[in-house]
């Protein structure tokens, strides 16, 4: 074997020597994945070229054969199967193919050799030559045993020929592996999918079409064999890559274009260079430059053909072309945009234009009626303007042209029509005499004329609202007229005037109204009034206004209970004309003036009646008893109470304990005893005071009759005694035991009621149940509303709820206070 790849011979003396370069064989075995490397042994690593070596031994080269040694046991190798001579010729075609590199290129001593084994089988074999077992005989190895698994799969629903899985999707046949062609890595070959997988997973490849691409690109780089040149390629643009290009760089921003501007100087060349862009340095290439020609060299060949000026030329034309058709894409693309724009424009405009159109129309519509109305009001029309049908005119305005009838100033409209009208209508009109006239029409204008928003009670704005202004300047006069001929001891007709239009007339006219003139004339009614002549009472013409004025009478009250006060100083007890007089302004007076008025005026009166009673048993006059007793429901119990202890049950014990030192008879005396009972009402006598003196007589009865002190003693009198004190302490008991059943009844019926209104009940309710349990008066106000929310009078003060909270009228402000302090307040 000759080592002349490996040592060089000299042409001279050939004499061997060893041949350090690389060759073009080593070049190209460098990427051969077949070629197998020599494995250096223990003593080459030691000694390198130095190594001993048999003399037949040669250095090892490529595919070179090891050396045997006959003296090793035999080693015996598995054959495997025997092939066909078929399927031998196959496989050396196959392992034929799998060379990448040709065999003629290749001296033939420097080929490596395989190594064979002793038998026909290969790793890289699918199976035995037998080939592969089919599917009908899968799972016969349990005709062997119980046939466990078939049984289970067969349970979970198994199918023998279909696939596992609910939906059958698994495979049935088993995996199948390919054969790969040579000893390379994966995928050194191509796609290594068998035709099963593609058929159960089609998925597009992408490794193939990878592999070409980059194939492509290496080959770009690889030197061409031929030598010969390559031809030139030229690049394309369309017009729609120019558009694209144009719409990408449309418009710089404001640094950009500034940027763009910039003078820049280039001094890299032999001379100086000004450019007025960055942009044009990236074109200096192309522009001819005056630059001395190189000389030509050795092996270089002369240009045939070399015009640079008209390589500059065709570029400048080139980008001319290129810049005015993304200019006229860019101005197009403008022109479609302002087309769009435009119509939509236009559309705008049409419907502007409708509207203003159906605005026309109507208006000219509403003033053709306005100068109808007008033409009608004329003195010498002949079909003049009734009020009903200008307010028909403005009810079909308000229908019909709702829009036009809220932007057209209302208030001059009615002042010019309907205030000439109403003052016509109303020319003849006596209010006391028929005071509901024209209430329907000036309903019927209220529902025309006046805003939506809820006006304040104070600092009415007129020229805000044509309602308001009408009944100020129309209705306003006539009622004045009237309240100054009017005199308030005929307060009935009008009293019913103003019920009759207080649903109608603003609040605040009706406000003034009650403010400014009926109170004054209240006022100076009761400075001239004296309980002494006067015939008619003052609560007749005083009362009928409480609906209506309700707190606004509250400065009449003082004068009213001092002149009372005066007429009652020569007062007597028997005179029953004072209670008259006085019962009706119970209900009026607040709680306390009123009992402080009966405790200053009336009680000492009473007293001294009582002081005059003279209880003698066999002679009584009760006229002044009587007298006292009347005023039980004009004075309160405790008052009453206070006049019986002191002026009363001194003298009735004291005349019981003389008669019964006389030897009395015990049934007079029982008589008497119950007659005088019987004077007093379950309320008197319920009380804690009175039961204690009838007490002290019965006590004083039973020891009198226990005592031994007289020699006498009537028969049956000590038991006569014995059960009348019985069965007075009986009822007692049964009284008591009666009233706080009673109590408790009560106490149960509020509890069931609270209990059964306490879903739906909200403050307002709370506060009136509270009011009804103290007895205190609890109602709104007609017509009067502080910020929207209604105003109530609790008692005497007036207040609003706003959102679960009490206000409570200050001096200055209001005050928000609890449901208690409030209670306390109105008592």
């Amino acid at each position: 074997m000759s080592m002349s790849h490996l040592y060089g011979t000299d042409g001279e003396d050939g004499v061997e020597m060893e041949n350090f370069e690389v060759s073009d064989w080593d070049l190209q075995n460098e990427f051969n994945p077949h070629r197998q490397r020599h494995r250096q042994s223990k003593e080459e690593a030691t000694y390198g070229v130095w190594a001993e070596r048999d003399s037949d031994e040669e250095r090892p080269s490529f595919g070179g054969k090891r050396s045997r040694d006959y003296s090793a046991p035999v080693n015996f190798i598995s054959a495997g199967l025997k092939k066909s001579a078929a399927e031998d010729a196959s496989e050396e075609d196959s392992d034929e193919d799998e060379k990448p590199v040709k065999q003629e290129d290749i001296p033939k001593e420097f080929v490596p050799k395989k190594l064979k084994t002793g038998g026909n089988f290969k790793p890289s074999q699918k199976g035995f030559v037998g080939g592969t077992k089919s599917f009908v005989d899968f799972g016969s190895w349990e005709r062997h045993t119980k046939g466990i698994g078939q049984k289970l799969l067969q349970k979970m629903g198994y199918v023998p020929g279909r696939g596992l899985g609910k939906n059958a999707q698994g495979i049935i046949n088993p995996i199948e592996a390919k054969q790969r062609k040579g000893k390379g890595a994966v995928g050194a070959y191509g796609s290594e999918r068998t035709s099963q997988s593609l058929q159960d997973f089609p998925v597009v490849d992408s490794e193939e079409e990878a592999e070409e691409e980059f194939q492509k690109e290496l080959s770009q780089w690889r030197k061409d064999p031929n030598g010969g040149k390559k031809k030139p390629k030229y690049s394309y643009k369309t017009v729609e890559e120019l558009k694209a290009k144009g719409r990408i760089n449309k418009q710089l921003s404001a640094p950009q274009k500034e940027l763009s501007q910039v003078k820049v100087i280039d001094m890299t060349g032999r001379e100086q260079k000004v450019y007025y862009s960055y942009s044009q340095i990236s074109h200096k290439h192309n522009i001819p430059d005056d630059s001395p020609q190189q000389p030509l060299g050795k092996d270089s060949k002369p240009q045939g053909f070399a015009l640079p000026e008209l390589e500059h030329n065709l570029q400048l034309l080139i980008d001319i072309t290129e810049q005015e058709i993304i200019q006229n894409d860019r101005q197009l693309q403008y022109e479609r945009d302002m087309v769009v724009n435009l119509t939509h424009e236009i559309q705008k405009m049409s419907e502007v234009l409708s509207h203003e159109e159906t605005a026309i129309s109507n208006l000219s519509k509403v003033l053709g009626m306005v100068e109808e109305c007008e033409r009608r009001m004329q003195p010498s029309c002949e079909n003049p303007l009734t009020l009903d049908e200008c307010a028909k005119i403005f009810e079909t305005l308000q229908d019909k042209y709702y829009e036009e009838y809220r932007m057209s100033d209302r208030v001059d409209l009615a002042v010019a029509i309907v205030y000439p009208l109403m003052k016509d209508y109303f020319k003849n009109w006596d209010p006391l005499k028929d005071c509901t006239y024209g209430t329907e029409i000036i309903a019927k204008w209220k529902s025309l004329l006046e805003n939506d928003q809820l006006l304040s009670h104070s600092g009415q704005d007129l020229s805000t609202d044509a309602f308001h202004r009408l009944m100020w300047e129309i209705w306003m006069p006539y009622v004045r007229n009237i309240v100054a001929q009017w005199q308030p001891r005929n307060c009935g007709s009008m009293v019913d005037f103003l019920d009759s239009w207080v649903n109608v007339v603003p609040v605040w006219i009706l406000d003034n109204i009650l403010d400014q003139l009926i109170f004054p004339k209240l006022q100076k009614e009761v400075e001239s009034w004296n309980p002494l002549t006067d015939t008619v009472p003052i609560h007749s013409w005083i009362h009928p206004w409480l609906p209506l004025m309700q707190a606004r009478l509250e400065p009449l009250y003082s004068p009213i209970r001092n002149k009372l006060a005066n007429a009652l100083q020569k007062w007597h007890p028997s005179d029953s004309s004072a209670k008259l007089i006085l019962q009706p302004w119970k209900d009026v007076f607040t709680p306390g003036s009123w009992e402080a008025f009966m405790v200053k005026n009336i009680v000492p009166k009473l007293g001294m009646c009582l002081n005059e009673l003279i209880i003698n048993p066999h002679q009584q006059h009760m006229d002044a008893f009587y007298w006292v007793i009347d005023w039980e429901g004009m004075i309160s119990v405790s008052s009453l109470v206070g006049l019986l202890e002191k002026h009363f049950f001194p003298k009735w014990l004291q005349v019981l304990c003389s008669w019964l030192s006389n030897s009395p008879n015990y049934e007079e005396i029982t008589k008497w005893y119950l007659g005088w009972k019987s004077m007093f009402s379950d309320q008197v006598l319920a009380h804690p005071s009175i039961k204690d003196k009838f007490n002290e007589a019965l006590d004083i009865m039973n020891r009198a009759v226990s005592s031994s002190v007289g020699g006498y003693m009537q028969p049956g009198a000590r038991e006569n005694i014995a059960y009348l004190t019985h069965t007075e302490r009986r009822k007692d008991f049964q009284y008591e035991a009666m009233q706080e059943r009673r109590e408790a009844e009560n106490m149960a019926q509020r509890g069931i009621g609270m209990a059964a209104s306490s879903v739906p009940m909200n403050f307002k309710d709370l506060i009136q149940t509270k009011a009804e349990e103290h007895n205190i008066v609890f109602m709104p106000v007609i017509g009067k509303r502080h910020e929207g929310k209604q105003l109530y009078t609790f008692g005497r003060i007036v207040i609003y709820i706003d959102r679960g909270v009490v206000f409570v009228q200050g001096e200055k402000t209001w005050v928000p206070t609890s449901l208690q302090s409030l209670i306390d307040m109105a008592k």
